[in-house]
């Protein structure tokens, strides 16, 4: 009887968070900023649709340059957000970006990463949503594209790989391949910019192409150093 009262002690446990991105990018990122300053062992799952999609997909922090949304319906100007970055900067921070269906081992590997390192850990996780625009019988193929694109590079970082080892950041996707304009024309958020005025959604296009090549030689450069 003792046993049984003491047995659910014996077992290890791996607390989460589960949020949108509305949440972790914006209207509660005080109280996730505390979480990663507190070193407590307690790991975090963002569904990132990259828009407010439970309140009616107005813009947001997380939101993309070119997207429409509510608030923003000539499309975002300015770049996403990165929040991954900015919990990295703690540096005791285990974080992670990862989309399933791109890349089913990166992502079982990130989460048994976060689960045992203990201490606060992010995982970003790209997800599809109707709010897109999109076929959602096919989210597998496009969260492939959103990483073939560089839109979402896919990466791990991790503070202490080995016991008494340095931080090391790892970068598991390749350099884009494919264009983040023909990324952006298999959704209605981006589209509904380019019938409305062509030109400035080609410009914030080559923008956001732009942001894509510099994040990736950034992240490319933090898997070198170690």
């Amino acid at each position: 009887e003792v046993l049984s009262v003491v047995a659910d002690a014996l077992v290890p446990t791996s607390v989460w968070v589960v949020g949108g991105d509305g949440w972790a990018y914006d209207i509660g990122f005080g109280g996730l900023d505390h979480l990663f300053a507190s070193g407590q062992n307690i790991n975090v799952l963002v569904l990132d649709t990259e828009v407010y999609s439970n309140t009616g997909g107005q813009a947001s922090k997380a939101t993309p340059r070119g997207a429409s949304a509510k608030f923003a319906s000539s499309g975002k100007p300015g770049r996403k957000k990165d929040l991954g970055m900015i919990a990295k900067a703690y540096r005791d921070v285990y974080v992670a970006q990862i989309a399933l269906n791109a890349n089913e081992v990166q992502s079982v590997r990130a989460v048994l990463e976060a689960a045992a390192y203990p201490g606060p850990s992010l995982i970003l996780a790209y997800s599809t949503c109707i709010a897109h625009g999109i076929d959602l019988a096919d989210t597998a193929n496009h969260m492939k594209e959103a990483v073939t694109s560089g839109h979402w590079p896919l990466y791990r970082y991790h503070p202490e790989p080995q016991p008494g080892a340095e931080p090391q950041f790892k970068l598991d996707s390749k350099a884009p391949s494919t264009s983040v304009a023909d990324f952006y024309a298999s959704e209605t958020r981006y589209r509904s910019v380019g019938r409305s005025n062509p030109e400035l959604a080609e410009k914030m296009a080559a923008q956001a192409q732009e942001d894509a090549i510099i994040r990736f030689k950034h992240y490319e450069w933090l898997s070198n150093e170690g």
